[in-house]
């Protein structure tokens, strides 16, 4: 009596995960969605990339501004922030089970997430782990999402897990349409990201 209702449970599931980056969006705007889709498809196979540009960070105690640096290679990446909040420059390197946060003058630290790292040792409650989606201008797969597309059928407003993100600004580069200035805001923060160079790559052929 139980092989019908798990057989339909399973193909729920399977549907679920061919869905992949739809299935928990509410999607608004002037955009096309067919657009939409194709160009989140085309942006979300980039697998690996560098940036470089600043960041400013408003907080309720403290603000500042300083350089980022972010590498990313398929599972394993590396953030570099240097000046936000006077504290110097921090290295956020990791993949999945293994994270560690170098900062200058303190010493090296290990913690579950990102997140805990940042919040811990730099008072900075940053959604790390979304913003491996939010910089390509995508919203997160894994929690629901509202989504605001613009005239072009980009993301133009995002809202995700208590945080808004603006995207002011894209730039084309090697055939992809990338943000060049994005503002989050949530839980008591402020940041925004002027990226001066974008150099994405797909590896995963």
């Amino acid at each position: 009596m139980l092989a019908r209702p798990l057989l339909l449970l399973s193909l729920i599931a399977l549907l679920a995960g061919c869905a992949g980056l739809t299935s928990r969006e509410a999607l608004e705007g002037t955009g096309d969605p067919t657009r939409w889709r194709a160009h989140k498809q085309q942006v979300a196979d980039l697998d690996a990339w560098q940036i470089s540009g600043k960041v400013g960070i408003r907080a309720p105690r403290d603000s500042g501004s300083g350089t980022l640096f972010w590498l990313q290679r398929q599972d394993y990446y590396d953030i570099r922030l240097s000046g936000p909040l006077g504290r110097g420059a921090a290295r956020l390197t990791g993949r999945p089970g293994a994270i560690l946060l170098e900062v200058a003058n303190q010493g090296r630290y290990q913690a579950a997430s990102p997140e805990a790292l940042l919040q811990q040792q730099l008072g900075l409650n940053l959604p790390v782990s979304h913003l491996l989606w939010w910089i390509r201008g995508l919203p997160s797969p894994d929690s629901r999402s509202r989504v605001t597309l613009d005239g072009d059928s980009r993301l133009a407003h995002l809202q995700q897990d208590g945080w808004k993100v603006d995207y002011l600004r894209y730039a084309e580069q090697n055939g992809y349409w990338l943000p060049e200035r994005i503002k989050l805001e949530g839980h008591d923060l402020q940041v925004t990201l002027v990226i001066k160079d974008w150099q994405p790559r797909q590896l995963g052929l």
